[in-house]
């Protein structure tokens, strides 16, 4: 699977309402860090049970730092879960993201 061949987003509603609620992050949010230079996908293994699941980590042009699960139907992202990145998830996302730029 290659996320730049996705041609869009297909949101669940119930998903939508539950990161909402429960985090306070928008649908625009979710879809904003997908755009954004510095983002880092990878695979999700142990949640990837019945269909193949991703994790993504990347901010938005306000700076909030995202985590989002997601997976791929029919070429479209598709979110599961997102909220802010716990401390951990953050220093990986900056060690990559250094990484990647001393290149």
């Amino acid at each position: 699977m290659l996320i730049f061949d996705c041609t869009g987003f297909d949101w669940d509603e119930s998903n939508f309402l539950k990161n909402w609620k429960k985090h306070k992050v928008s649908q625009a949010e979710c879809e904003e860090i997908f755009f954004n230079e510095n983002f880092l996908v990878k695979d999700d293994e142990i949640h990837s049970i019945e269909e193949k699941r991703y994790y993504a980590l990347g901010s938005t042009a306000e700076g909030r730092e995202l985590f989002t699960v997601f997976t791929v139907r029919e070429n479209k992202i598709r979110i599961i879960s997102a909220r802010d990145m716990s401390k951990k998830e953050r220093t990986i996302y900056y060690e990559q993201i250094k990484k990647a730029s001393s290149f």
